[in-house]
This record gives C-alpha cells, sequence and structure tokens, in this order.
C-alpha cells in the first residue's frame, strides 16, 4: 500500500447507501460524521478529496416511510427529490464542524457526454478543489431517465475519478472488499482484472442500493484505465480512510495500468453510449489491436445503427463481440456505402476529402 502513502493527492470516495443509512431507514449521523472528520484529517494532510454520495433515494424512502424501493420512475424520482436536500443538509452539518465548505455537484449521463459541459464539469470541480470546498457529487436522480441514467454510483464515482484525473478512488462498501468465495478470505491485491477476479462478484439484495460487488468490479476496470488506483474497503471502520495514508488499511487494492488512456481517448472510452457499430474482419482487428493502425474501410464488413459523422461508435469483430470504441469519420449511409473499399476507390468517390480512415488511431480507443 505504499502507492497510497506517497503517491495519492487527489481522492475520490464513493459511499454506498447502506453505509450512510440504518438499513435504509434513516441517516447514520454518528457514521456520517465519523467520515466526515476522517475525510478533514486528509485534507489536512494536504489531499484534495470528491465524496460521491449514495442515499438521496434512501432517505426520500425512509422520510415517506417506504420499506421496498418503488418499481417506477415517478416514485423513485420524488423519494430523489426528499431525499437530496436531507442528504446535503446532513453532510453540511457534518463539514461545517471541521470548518469545511462543501458544493453539489447533481449529473446525469448527458451532463459529462457532450466534450464542452465534460470539459465545464471537470473546470468546476477543479476550481471547487482549488477554493478549499469538498464536492459532493450524485447523480440527479430527480430527472435522470434510463437513457440518462449511470446506472450507478459505483459507476459514476469512477467517471469523475477519471474526469478529475484522481490517483485513488476508494470505494466504501458493508463489506471489506473482494472476497474469495471459496475460502472466505480477502483478496487484498488485485493487479490485473481477470475473468477469475470477476467472478469473485455479486449483486446486491438490498432494498435500497443498486449495483453490490459486481458493480464494483467494473468500476474499477474504468479507474484503472484511467490511471487511478482502486481501494474498496469497509465503510463502518472509524478510521479506514486515514489508515489508507499510512499504507495500513484493511481492504482490496487494484494496481492502476502504468500507461492509462489520455483524456480525450478517457471520454471516447467511458463517457459515451455508442449510437452505431462498424464489424471489421481478422486482418482490420490485428491491426487496430496489435499494431495501433486507423479503421479503414478496407477491413470493414458491417455497419449498424444511425450515426453520422464525428459520433462515437462501437467497433466489432468478427464474432460479434465489442474490442474498441471509436469516433466516426463518416456517417452511418456512408459507411454502408464503402464497406471493403480500398483508399483509392475513396479518393476518387470523395475528391475534396483528405483524410479516409474511418476511423482515426488518435480517435479510437481499445477496450
Amino acid at each position: 500500500m505504499e502507492f497510497l502513502q506517497t503517491n495519492a493527492r487527489r481522492i475520490v470516495v464513493k459511499i454506498g447507501t447502506n453505509t450512510l443509512t440504518s438499513g435504509g431507514r434513516g441517516i447514520d449521523l454518528a457514521r456520517v460524521q465519523c467520515l466526515a472528520s476522517q475525510i478533514a484529517t486528509l485534507r489536512q494532510r494536504g489531499l484534495e478529496c470528491i465524496v460521491v454520495s449514495s442515499g438521496a433515494i434512501g432517505l426520500g424512502m425512509a422520510h415517506l416511510k417506504m420499506d421496498a424501493r418503488p418499481t417506477d420512475l415517478p416514485t423513485l424520482q420524488a423519494c430523489a427529490a426528499i431525499g437530496q436536500m436531507l442528504l446535503m443538509e446532513t453532510w453540511q452539518r457534518a463539514f461545517s464542524q471541521h470548518q469545511t465548505s462543501i458544493a453539489q455537484i447533481l449529473l446525469t449521463h448527458e451532463d459529462v457526454r457532450g466534450r464542452r459541459r465534460h470539459l465545464a464539469i471537470s473546470e468546476t470541480l477543479d476550481r471547487l478543489l482549488d477554493l478549499g470546498v469538498v464536492p459532493i457529487v450524485n447523480e440527479n436522480d430527480t430527472v435522470s431517465a434510463d437513457e440518462i441514467k449511470f446506472g450507478d454510483n459505483d459507476c459514476l464515482s469512477a467517471l469523475v475519478a477519471s474526469l478529475v484525473k484522481a490517483d485513488l478512488l476508494v470505494i466504501l462498501s458493508t463489506i471489506p472488499g473482494l472476497l474469495d468465495l471459496s475460502t472466505g478470505t480477502l483478496v487484498p491485491l488485485v493487479e490485473t482484472i481477470t475473468p477469475e477476479i470477476e467472478a469473485l462478484a455479486g449483486g446486491t439484495d438490498s432494498p435500497t442500493a443498486v449495483g453490490g460487488m459486481i458493480s464494483k468490479i467494473q468500476a474499477a476496470k474504468l479507474a484503472i484505465r484511467s490511471g487511478c488506483g482502486v481501494f474498496i474497503g469497509d465503510g463502518s471502520s472509524e478510521s479506514l480512510l486515514v489508515e489508507l495514508t499510512s499504507g495500513n488499511a484493511t481492504g482490496t487494492y487494484f494496481v492502476p495500468e502504468k500507461m492509462p488512456l489520455g483524456a480525450r481517448k478517457r471520454w471516447i472510452a467511458f463517457f459515451q453510449r455508442p449510437t452505431g457499430s462498424i464489424t471489421i474482419d481478422s486482418g482490420a482487428l490485428v491491426a487496430i489491436r496489435d499494431h495501433g493502425k486507423s479503421l479503414l474501410a478496407k477491413g470493414t464488413t458491417a455497419v449498424s445503427g444511425k450515426f453520422e459523422a464525428e459520433e462515437v461508435i462501437s467497433i466489432l469483430d468478427p464474432n460479434g463481440k465489442v474490442v474498441a470504441r471509436g469516433q466516426s469519420a463518416f456517417a452511418a449511409s456512408d459507411v454502408a456505402k464503402i464497406l471493403g473499399a480500398s483508399t483509392d476507390e475513396l479518393r476518387q468517390r470523395y475528391p475534396k476529402r483528405t483524410r479516409f480512415e474511418l476511423i482515426h488511431r488518435d480517435q479510437l480507443v481499445i477496450l
């Protein structure tokens, strides 16, 4: 854990609903105050902290005396509208004891999808940290619908960590980390997320939460590709966050990739929802995956969806598996006309164009 002691300067802390509430029946004030105290200690040690806080829907449910998570969207949104106010009031009281200002940031997927808004959010978070403020981020569940939802706050926290170039994402849970189901023992270190590691994950039976370890593993996969380490630990610990800075915390640490994706490629890979796809042959697959080449029309065999030029699409291998994402230089209607075409044929068809790659390597990310 020496990485945490010497290198981590910007940390995102994700706190789940069950960590913040008493079984979904009301907020655990002592837990919130303990977490705020630990984060205040981290800030005194020179670390910048962003909190991704779940709990709005759970608090709304408790306020309305609901025992089960609603299944219809309007009721979920109503619970979020009530609970978000209660959540921020609670965080404000907890951090005010440490003379620390907080800021509310509510996001939908649409907010981070567009490049301009994506950069604006990043700049706002950077400025808040410069001002000594702790941003409290949550999904804007009051207005989120399926097409603009992140899915869960594990995913949101990984995207925030990528957005702000965090060194470490800490996901606090109700369990001490990733467990080996055959032995019941904790897996302390994951250097590579293999299929065997993914098989250890399970979902959640909580009436107020979504996700579970499956979503945490998916979040870790995203964050480590952004160069951000990930630590999953028990949110009920009274000292876990402070122990992290000394390398003594109990949990599971996922090692970040040594050559993380650049900012633009992270935006393409993680912040987009592809509007279509292109299927490629085995030769094109080798070219883009193993040799870092651009995708040419010559290696394409099929196109699906309705997309315009510059939109992000998926790239499928001959078996239909998604292997990459990228910004298409052509609209779907044009791609359909040039499948398998050579560059010379494209020059004749489009005499005014100067570039003929379907997806340039600078706009392409292998997944």
